[in-house]
């Protein structure tokens, strides 16, 4: 691989939550919406949730992950430059209680840098979550989608992002292996060192902590880059060379 190719990579890494810390916050109809859906979920997924669980109780712990019901909240990214020889890293985050502003400024960065056919985006689980959730909450919020994220109708082979997870499934799409994993086998630093993607919400209604999620969003944008890296050979970003904004 050309090192120089991977100046043209925006690693990113969303995090979402509900739209209101409490169901009983929803409007009527989207509360009745939720119910259905949850149903649905439910049933397909009896592992997780007992025939005992509410759609009440699993809305805070649950509807984030939906575009219909959720809200982004963090979106941080994160580029490799050179110096020299050696190879820099640094990343910051795009946070904030308005949504519509903080996917407009996103917008706007992604169609700054995406100034050729070469450049694309990186992430783990990228393809299935972040980029459809993207697209889907910037349609909600009225907002034109950046000529990158145009995809709609597109072969899979026409697109170009890099997604960790489906480069380590080497075509096996049996099974899912989380990011938290992959920086254990490859030796990478946990970026799970204080929350996880369960603990958003929380920390989010609760403690009002945006700067702790943004970290959090923004660590895991570092690990995604550094288990990249690990697959094609390359070596590490030395940790003086990564710079939080």
């Amino acid at each position: 691989m050309n090192l120089s190719e991977l100046s043209k990579i925006m690693f990113l890494d969303i995090e979402t939550v509900p739209q209101k810390g409490r169901f009983d916050e929803l409007a009527d109809d989207l509360a009745h919406l939720w119910e259905e859906k949850f149903n649905v979920i439910q049933k397909r997924m009896p592992e997780k949730y007992t025939t005992e669980t509410t759609a009440n109780e699993a809305f805070e712990s649950s509807a984030g992950i939906y575009a219909e019901f959720g809200k982004i909240v963090c979106i941080s990214v994160g580029f490799i430059h050179f110096k020299g020889l050696e190879m820099h890293f640094r990343t910051k985050s795009f946070a904030g209680d308005d949504e519509a502003k903080l996917l407009l400024d996103f917008g706007t960065m992604l169609s700054k840098f995406c100034t050729t056919k070469d450049h694309t985006l990186c992430g783990h689980n990228i393809k299935e979550f972040d980029i459809p959730y993207i697209c889907r909450r910037m349609l909600i919020n009225g907002i034109d989608l950046p000529l990158l994220l145009q995809i709609a109708g597109k072969k899979p082979w026409e697109i170009s992002f890099i997604d960790t997870l489906e480069l380590w499934k080497f075509g096996d799409y049996k099974n899912y292996t989380s990011l938290k994993l992959l920086t254990a086998v490859f030796g990478v630093p946990t970026p799970k060192d204080d929350i996880d993607g369960s603990q958003v919400a929380k920390v989010y209604y609760h403690e009002k902590n945006l700067n702790r999620i943004s970290l959090y969003c923004q660590k895991d944008v570092l690990a995604t880059a550094q288990v990249y890296l690990k697959m094609q050979g390359i070596q590490s970003i030395k940790p003086e060379h990564i710079e939080f904004l």
